[in-house]
């Protein structure tokens, strides 16, 4: 592991690695739906093979959780056998190279070089396994729960400004996101070689890929002392991307909303997540134990999401608020638990697992809430509310 001599510079770079690298990622986010759906835009992309353009957009839509479900699973693994400045820097490189691949294949009209490059860019992604890794490597001088804390918040921060971003780059053509993301890698790599002090971890001898085979972070499911808290964070991974995924939907059954009322619903989720992030988990924390914190967690989303569909339109606002201060919480304590109670595995592998954990359950929520979704968002919204629920009864039952 790479001992920091200026932990608050490395903090800070990765923070800032957090943000503009995920400001990359929600981009282009709000451009793909409107340029796939355009019956102007370009047919040989949008309509390749006669496929339905709701199809493609759908399957281009997965690649990229897809590939950041298989990065996330030996890219945080590579960084604990080769450095983390090192791995980080190699795959910020191959992102970039592959925003301006999306580039040349929205140029050349080729859906399958732009599937291909969402997919590359979505496994380069899975870093952020490394710089949540970097972020527990700074404890003591930095509490684990903190630092976590921090990172989180400036990824949250990029999620709410990237949208904003893409969507005001979509007059100037649907390249203009993907440059922007580019370039948005590109400042990250800097930052990168500046914020972090040289590896001081030996690269393992032997060929990468026998190291990656012995070392990948799914290896870690064979210790069966994770494997129930691992089962408990892919239910409560289930439940929140059945939320932030299908929400909109059923705001828009429920209230009628456009696009301006839902998006405002997602700032007040969002800045009461950095809020919360920022500067209260730590001092949240001192409330109990770990476990008991995350229990509370998962039962007053369980609760609060099912009072949802019940509930007045004002009365969402608070709900949403109080939600998104609690899966902050909950997000700042559970990856801390794990990298204390694990982190003798590698906090690569650890960090590697939860992203893979997580990302797996996005893509099972795109397929499985779809088809939940044709019965009315509001069942969606209480099968998010039955995980939570449920991840809380195996916690109590299956974890010590």
């Amino acid at each position: 592991m790479t001992r920091y001599t200026h932990t608050k510079s490395a903090l800070a770079a990765v923070m800032l690695v957090s943000f503009i690298g995920t400001v990359g990622i929600a981009l282009p986010y709000p451009i793909l739906a409107p340029y796939f759906l355009d019956p102007a835009s370009s047919p040989a992309l949008t309509q390749y093979a006669g496929i339905h353009p709701k199809i493609l957009l759908g399957i281009i839509l997965a690649l990229y959780p897809l590939g950041l479900l298989i990065g996330g699973s030996f890219i945080g693994a590579l960084s604990d056998l080769y450095g983390r400045k090192r791995v980080l820097s190699i795959t910020l490189a191959i992102a970039a190279i592959a925003y301006l691949g999306t580039v040349w294949a929205l140029i050349e009209e080729s859906f399958m070089a732009f599937a291909l490059m969402r997919l590359v860019t979505g496994i380069c992604e899975g870093n952020i396994s490394i710089a949540r890794a970097i972020a527990v490597d700074l404890h003591p001088a930095i509490d684990r729960k903190r630092s976590l804390s921090l990172v989180f918040a400036a990824t949250y921060a990029g999620w709410l400004v990237g949208p904003i971003a893409g969507g005001y780059l979509m007059p100037f053509g649907v390249h203009a996101a993907f440059e922007a993301a580019a370039i948005t890698v590109l400042v990250c790599l800097l930052v990168v070689w500046w914020g972090l002090d040289a590896d001081t971890t030996a690269p393992q001898p032997g060929h990468w890929l026998k190291s990656l085979k012995e070392n990948n972070s799914i290896g870690l499911l064979k210790d069966p002392s994770i494997r129930p808290l691992i089962v408990f964070h892919f239910i409560f991974s289930l439940a929140l991307n059945t939320f932030y995924e299908y929400f909109p939907l059923w705001l828009v059954e429920a209230f009628g909303y456009g696009p301006q009322a839902i998006a405002w619903l997602s700032v007040s989720l969002s800045l009461t997540m950095i809020i919360t992030s920022a500067f209260w988990v730590g001092w949240l924390s001192r409330f109990g134990t770990e476990r008991q914190i995350i229990l509370a967690c998962v039962v007053i989303l369980g609760i609060a999401t099912g009072l949802l569909p019940l509930s007045a339109a004002w009365l969402c606002l608070l709900l949403f608020m109080l939600m998104g201060a609690t899966i902050a919480l909950e997000n700042g304590i559970f990856p801390a638990f794990m990298s204390t109670h694990f982190g003798h595995y590698g906090q690569g592998r650890i960090m590697g697992l939860l992203t893979t954990n997580f990302c797996l359950a996005n893509v099972i929520m795109a397929v499985v809430g779809a088809l939940l979704a044709l019965l009315g968002g509001t069942w969606v919204m209480f099968c998010a509310a039955g995980l939570f629920l449920l991840a809380g009864l195996w916690l109590v039952l299956r974890t010590q």
